[in-house]
């Protein structure tokens, strides 16, 4: 601005120079320059107006005027009316840096105008129609050059646009505006040049064509504002909210040529600010603003107000007046961007609760570890790739005796060790290591990119002693014990084969009574290349492949049998008697253990009715896998086969072992209670081998107890087994309940037994596992004449003797018997 007032003084000077020469003289003479100040001031006022943040610039008919007076009157005389009249028309309008703006613009291009008639010398002022024409479009293109390159750069700057795009917009608007004039400037100097009072004609026509003009630009003007409205909205159909609010400050501040535009959300939660050229700030509380002037705010609520999610404000340096259009303009971007924020949250809100499920989906809720699922995902990834990632091992690790914390301790306890556990073992494990709870007290360490596969067991080591040291409960030390099994990535089977090997490998350790255990296919009893039986279990249960037989139970006393337990076998067409060591965990991790408990539990009821209807009302005992003590729907089956079989409840017998599953009691309390309740008697099997306790025992309504045959091996040899059988039997009188012995081999065993007040048992001393009808020949051909007994009794007829305790059912050939079943 100095520098354009600087030329435009030494335009004004020089033209005071020039004025000596050629001084007004006459009346005439001062009529003209008073004509020609009087258009140039009329030429100021009458513009075409266009608002740039807050300060609106103007389109005038100055250079015509110009034009003109170059053509009728000295140019010096032109140059300083120009000043002159420029300030008379501004003054009272503009703010003073405008109006000096103005009047040294509009005095600089006279003076172009002036240098370009100085250069055409006698040639000027033309005489002829044609040099008319010709001449004064010379000099007109000159003056409209400077008069743009004087204007754009301001415009340019003011709105922030380069100045090149500045000159490019709107110029077939421009060009049109400057040949209207320019046939205006022609038309006035041939009127002159014939009458001069045809100049009355000039006047309306020059009224009529800035009209039309203005009327053009202003119909440019609203479809351009239209269409940048419609791109700004467009814009907003984003579903990020910081793309949304970024985009609606600069886009408001384009649309509106607001110097600056700030949203703040509902709450104060966040403000955002900025302009055209991008985002000031953006955070939870706004610091003031630096733009000090007009404020115009508008509500974020909607086309129907149903939401208020906050305000948009446009903030201008300077006073301004929005017109109709950009008032509505300013409403219907405001509605667009509070329905682009909405769908945002709304987007986000979903995002985070997906993401939230998916986390979940795939995670532990107690320790935040990887649950099994994502484990067998990340894996199963992670295996198709390590050809070129090195080698893959699985860690398995299961707490031993964890259950007595939640036994001594309570639940809630238990669930703090397994949390601290889970941040022992996420310590322990490098970052490309991925820790998993697998359920329970079991965890899972996948280890990747291992240099060789002994690097296994040093991490698996560690990651062990990562336990050693005892864990912080309310100021109480608990140490916790663990065993791992070390499984490498096979060729073939993925990551299910992986886990299952860990898994094998975990309880080899657990049985050896080592920490960690290497996975070994040689002491793998479910590798069969041997387990290609598994793929041939769904024919064997189609095919009824799966038979029974039965070992009895027999009341020691007595020899009489007293019931009988179920034992299955699988009849393979191909490879014979195949033991059930060899595919029940197989049916286990199948989807098959319904069936094939259907087919066992069936079987069994078929064989008690068969006895019972031969006259030999003998209970039957059946195993019972853990995982269908999970299913709710197991009690209703057992029920509704015994109703089909048409045998009373207390006629079956159901064998539970302690297990991992079965440690979480709450799970299947309503299944026993509902068995318990409908009249099926439960056996606790293995009682005494570490795998169950007291507290199970207050737990599980069971009926009878099972000693493992273990302790009846060593009882003659070992006084701690002779110690667990005795004090077995004194807790089951104590509890009232059934005690039964497993492998009673021998006759000294059976009476040691008997004398400790054993009152049945199970075992080759009375017979091996026989078919139904095999063993219902041998009840009918008894023992020493007496059909229903399988050895002699222990008694003479008629002798006095303590009974340990009764049951119900029995034989046909025993009058009373004690309570016995077996497993």
């Amino acid at each position: 601005m100095y520098s354009l007032g600087v030329c435009a003084g030494f335009v004004a000077l020089a033209a005071l120079l020039a004025l000596r020469s050629r001084p007004p003289d006459s009346a005439r003479d001062i009529a003209t320059i008073t004509a020609l100040v009087v258009t140039v001031a009329l030429a100021t006022v009458i513009k075409t107006p266009l608002r740039i943040r807050s300060t609106t610039l103007a389109f005038a008919w100055v250079e015509t005027v110009i034009v003109i007076g170059l053509a009728t009157a000295p140019a010096p005389w032109v140059i300083l009316a120009t000043g002159l009249g420029a300030a008379c028309g501004s003054v009272t309008r503009l703010a003073p840096i405008k109006t000096t703006f103005a009047v040294a613009k509009h005095t600089i291009v006279a003076g172009g105008g002036t240098l370009v008639t100085l250069l055409l010398g006698e040639a000027w002022p033309p005489r002829e129609p044609l040099h008319i024409v010709l001449l004064l479009g010379v000099v007109y293109l000159v003056a409209a050059l400077l008069d743009d390159l004087l204007a754009m750069p301001v415009i340019a700057l003011a709105s922030g646009t380069p100045i090149l795009r500045q000159f490019r917009t709107d110029l077939d608007l421009r060009v049109a505006g400057f040949a209207v004039r320019f046939l205006v400037a022609v038309c006035t100097v041939l009127i002159l040049r014939v009458d001069a009072r045809l100049l009355l004609a000039v006047p309306p026509l020059v009224l009529s064509l800035h009209l039309a003009y203005s009327s053009r630009i202003r119909a440019r003007t609203e479809q351009q504002a239209w269409q940048r409205l419609a791109r700004a909205t467009d814009a907003l159909n984003v579903v990020d909210l910081d793309q949304v609010l970024t985009t609606a400050v600069t886009g408001a501040g384009e649309l509106f040529s607001a110097d600056e535009v700030e949203i703040e959300l509902r709450g104060g939660e966040r403000t955002v600010r900025g302009n055209g050229t991008g985002i000031v700030y953006d955070g939870p509380s706004p610091r003031p603003s630096d733009i000090d002037g007009r404020v115009m705010p508008v509500a974020l609520e909607g086309h129907d107000r149903a939401d208020d999610l906050g305000v948009l404000r446009l903030r201008f340096a300077g006073p301004v007046e929005l017109s109709e259009r950009e008032q509505y303009t300013l409403r219907t971007f405001a509605s667009a961007l509070c329905t682009a924020v909405r769908n945002a949250q709304a987007y986000a809100e979903l995002a985070r609760i997906a993401e939230a499920h998916a986390y979940a989906a795939t995670h532990d809720a107690l320790t935040g570890l990887s649950n099994r699922r994502h484990l067998l995902d990340e894996g199963t990834t992670h295996l198709t790739i390590r050809h070129a990632d090195g080698v893959t091992a699985l860690v398995l690790i299961d707490l031993n005796h964890f259950k007595e914390v939640n036994d001594t301790l309570g639940h809630a306890a238990g669930d703090r060790v397994l949390i601290q556990v889970a941040e022992r073992l996420r310590a322990a494990a490098r970052p490309d290591d991925l820790v998993a709870r697998l359920g329970g007290d079991e965890f899972a360490v996948l280890l990747r990119g291992l240099p060789a596969p002994a690097v296994a067991a040093h991490r698996a080591d560690a990651l062990l002693a990562a336990l050693h040291d005892p864990l912080d409960l309310d100021g109480m030390r608990i140490s916790v014990e663990a065993s791992g099994g070390i499984a490498v990535a096979p060729a073939t089977g993925g990551m299910p084969e992986l886990l299952r090997r860990a898994d094998v490998a975990m309880y080899q350790a657990k049985r050896a009574g080592h920490r960690i255990a290497t996975y070994a296919p040689a002491r793998d009893t479910a590798d069969l290349s041997r387990l290609t039986l598994g793929g041939e279990l769904p024919r064997a249960v189609a095919d009824h492949e799966f038979t029974v037989n039965f070992q009895p139970i027999v009341d020691l006393g007595s020899g009489e049998v007293i019931g009988a337990e179920a034992l299955a076998r699988w009849h393979h067409p191909a490879h014979g008697l195949i033991d059930p060591l060899r595919f029940l965990e197989a049916i286990e991790r199948s989807g098959l253990l319904p069936a094939f408990a259907g087919t066992i539990l069936d079987q069994a009821l078929i064989a008690a009715g068969t006895w019972r209807d031969a006259g030999f009302d003998l209970p039957v005992s059946v195993n019972v896998s853990p995982r269908s003590l999970l299913d709710a729907r197991f009690p209703g089956a057992v029920l509704a086969r015994l109703r089909a079989h048409d045998l009373p409840p207390d006629r079956l017998v159901l064998e539970l072992t302690e297990t991992l599953t079965l440690s979480q009691l709450d799970i299947v309390d309503r299944v026993l209670s509902r068995l318990r309740d409908s009249g099926v008697r439960l056996a606790l099997d293995d009682f005494g081998t570490g795998y169950s306790s007291l507290s199970l025992l207050s737990r599980i309504p069971v009926h009878e107890l099972k000693i493992d045959r273990s302790f009846v091996t060593a009882m003659e040899t070992a006084p701690e087994a002779a110690a667990v059988i005795r004090s077995t039997l004194d807790l089951g009188r104590s509890l009232d309940l059934t005690v039964v012995a497993e492998g009673v081999e021998s006759e000294p065993q059976r009476r040691a037994l008997w004398e400790l007040g054993c009152a049945a048992g199970q075992g080759h001393l009375f017979a091996r596992p026989l078919p139904a009808g095999a063993l219902l020949a041998a009840l009918h051909r008894g023992a020493g004449g007496r059909p229903g007994a399988l050895a002699p009794a222990l008694h003479d007829a008629g002798a006095v003797i303590r009974l340990p305790g009764r049951r119900t059912g029995g034989s046909r050939a025993r009058p009373a018997s004690p309570d016995a079943r077996g497993g």
